[in-house]
């Protein structure tokens, strides 16, 4: 363990939240006034990012985390090196076949961003340059590319771009026929972006005053961008609307959607672009459904009908209401239908079994199907870019703990997989070096929660090894494992890498997800806590080695876990953590909150309220000893706001009992996502486990 070290300005600043704090944190938050409760948050002035007491605070933070960890810039570079010696630095992303061309993007050694290329009718070509991310990045602190899209024609780029973090795009347009860049610039976009077929014709998405995207606005080139004509808008509060285009190019699709439980889709002709969207059924509280074109029919997936681990249903485009549609594989009870991916002789759909993805393929003209296999006992699949709509050829993305990223091209006629691209690991990797397995814990109430892991050959079940526990747990969404180039520094080290696949994810199908949010959101803290115990009790490493780290929700996890079982862990990094769960659900007006409602509960009823309030870290915080805490934070982060990390800091420090390190590193001009360029992210990575390894005596 590290004793903490001091500078003045942090210091100073400490006394005066000690004392009387700003008159800003005189008013009592709303959050904090609800249901008869009247704490005072001593910390709530530091929300106010216009005021300099904010900013300077934050800036004697980042000075006290550079003292802190001065000592270990050596550790730091050598780590760093160590991730720059295994990457391939000048690389060439596979290349797509669209129309006549070949797209791709490439790397340059000592260029932080890619390079976007394309050729004209063969790979032998004469290169073109579309968007040169380097150039555009330039000038600028950080970039950021939005949303990237080839007209039909092949002759207009538009893409959009980031330069603060704010993730508010500007929007541009590109003639690839001159090279030069339209006037038509339009700002404050999100990521949405669709190309009618006419080629001047460009449908995008727009966000309101919480930075929910709730338009979708249609530009005609030349025309002025603050005459563009709204095409759809989505007043509830509770949804954001997203935009694309079928695989077949004939519908734009507008896809309005919560957070995993209501969901409606409109449609349009794109050759038609002027026209209206027509949606296919009116949304209905609790029924999700996702629609992929098919030549004259419309496959929606959907739990319609109490079919929790969804149906595939069709209905003919012309008449796509409701009572036309006819199910095509109906639910299992075992498999959950997490995708469709349509060409004009196969269908292909994802689903998840046991844990782990799948792939089925169905030949359309023969009707018959089976299932791709895949060797690992842990994996993770993908589709990667197939915008062929009369191909048989299937490409995804294949990975886990020991292989690197891999590209496949899988012929859906005679099932047979060519691999066109394995992420090269400079250095000799060898992957017969390193063991993966699926192991699992027992939760407090008996379910059976997945830890992938990976390890060096040789490793010994004798408690003595570190180990590195991460893991998610909301949304829905999927902790699969994936390679870690950076991770080698620390299997090379004898750390024991491993992923909690905890409730809240989607891992066993939606239930899974319910069972890990609103009113069972601990769930995933005590599943967490289930798998760090095990990992101790048998032997993987012991609660003196071992780290754990979560980022944004994962940060939650990280923040409740440590608030819980405080001695499990000896190191713990949250990144972009939410942690002031209460105050921020509390307010509207933070992008995000009414969104999530149907994630976390709407705290205006009193039995969300208290069950937040049970949870939320920052409420939570207690006079007691806590594990060793890096947390990071962006100051124009959107979706986690930075006042919450930098409040849950400032109480921690107030509130701990123990001489363990405990710093706050805020990227003052950056968002969500940290640092934008890929050196920049690798010395990130390299200062994560520099302090891993420096408050575990590994240094």
């Amino acid at each position: 363990m590290k004793p903490l070290l001091s500078v003045s300005a942090l210091l100073s600043l400490m006394t005066l939240n000690a004392q009387a704090p700003p008159p800003v944190a005189r008013k009592i938050p709303k959050a904090l006034a609800i249901h008869g409760d009247t704490r005072t948050d001593n910390y709530y002035w530091l929300r106010d990012k216009t005021n300099p007491e904010s900013t300077d605070y934050l800036k004697a933070e980042n000075a006290y985390t550079e003292s802190v960890m001065k000592p270990n810039d050596g550790l730091r570079d050598t780590i760093y090196n160590e991730i720059l010696s295994r990457t391939k630095q000048t690389d060439l992303e596979v290349p797509v076949k669209d129309g006549a061309y070949f797209y791709y993007s490439r790397t340059v050694e000592g260029k932080q961003y890619p390079i976007y290329c394309r050729k004209k009718g063969a790979l032998a070509a004469p290169e073109e340059v579309t968007l040169d991310a380097n150039e555009l990045a330039a000038s600028q602190a950080y970039f950021a590319l939005g949303g990237y899209n080839v007209s039909e024609d092949h002759k207009l780029l538009a893409y959009s771009v980031d330069n603060n973090g704010s993730e508010h795009y500007t929007l541009h347009i590109k003639d690839l026929v001159t090279g030069k860049t339209l006037a038509d610039q339009i700002p404050e976009t999100t990521y949405g972006l669709a190309w009618g077929n006419d080629n001047r014709t460009l449908f995008y998405t727009t966000f309101d005053a919480t930075q929910r995207p709730d338009k979708i606005r249609r530009h005609v080139l030349g025309t002025d961008p603050a005459q563009d004509a709204i095409v759809y808008t989505d007043n509830d509060g509770l949804f954001d609307v997203s935009l694309s285009k079928s695989r077949d190019r004939r519908f734009l699709m507008i896809t309005t959607a919560n957070t995993g439980k209501t969901s409606e889709v409109s449609f349009l002709d794109a050759s038609q672009p002027s026209g209206a969207f027509r949606v296919i059924m009116p949304r209905r509280a609790g029924v999700e459904y996702y629609v992929e074109p098919q030549d004259d029919e419309f496959l929606i997936r959907t739990n319609d009908d109490g079919a929790i681990n969804f149906k595939l249903m069709a209905v003919k485009v012309a008449e796509p209401a409701r009572k036309n549609w006819k199910e095509v594989i109906p639910v299992h009870p075992d498999v959950t239908l997490t995708n469709v991916d349509a060409f004009a002789g196969f269908t292909v759909v994802h689903t998840r079994e046991n844990g782990l993805p799948n792939i089925r393929v169905r030949n359309r003209k023969s009707g018959a199907s089976y299932l791709v296999s895949f060797p690992e006992p842990a994996f993770s699949i993908a589709p990667a870019a197939n915008p062929d709509y009369q191909s048989s050829q299937l490409r995804f993305t294949y990975t886990s703990l020991v292989t690197p990223r891999s590209v496949y091209d899988f012929n859906m006629a005679d099932q047979t997989r060519t691999l066109l691209k394995q992420t090269e690991i400079l250095g000799g990797y060898d992957p017969s070096r390193y063991h993966s397995e699926r192991i699992y814990a027992t939760a407090s109430d008996g379910k059976r929660i997945p830890i992938s892991l990976v390890y060096k050959v040789g490793f010994v079940r004798d408690g003595k090894a570190p180990a590195f526990l991460t893991g998610y747990g909301s949304y829905g969404i999927n902790s699969d494992p994936a390679f870690s180039t950076s991770a080698l520094s620390l299997l090379d080290r004898g750390f024991v890498y491993a992923i909690a696949h905890v409730r809240g994810g989607s891992e066993f199908g939606r239930q899974w997800f319910d069972d890990g949010r609103m009113l069972h959101k601990r769930n995933s803290f005590t599943d967490f806590i289930a798998c760090g115990e095990y990992l101790v009790s048998q032997k993987y490493t012991s609660s003196e080695k071992l780290a754990a780290m979560g980022g944004s929700a994962g940060g939650l996890l990280m923040g409740a876990v440590i608030n819980l079982r405080p001695d499990l862990f000896h190191t713990v990094i949250a990144a972009v953590p939410f942690v002031d769960v209460v105050t921020t659900m509390l307010d509207p007006t933070i992008p995000l909150t009414t969104g999530e409602y149907d994630q976390w509960g709407n705290p205006e009823d009193k039995k969300y309220y208290d069950y937040m309030k049970s949870y939320s870290p920052y409420d939570n915080v207690e006079h007691k000893a806590y594990p060793n805490l890096l947390v990071t934070t962006g100051l124009n982060d959107p979706r986690v706001a930075y006042w919450e990390p930098a409040k849950w800091v400032a109480r921690l420090r107030a509130y701990k009992t123990d001489r363990n390190v405990l710093m706050l590193k805020t990227q003052m001009g950056a968002g969500h996502g940290g640092p934008s360029g890929r050196y920049e992210r690798m010395k990130e990575t390299a200062f994560f486990y520099a302090f891993i390894l420096s408050t575990m005596g590994l240094s």
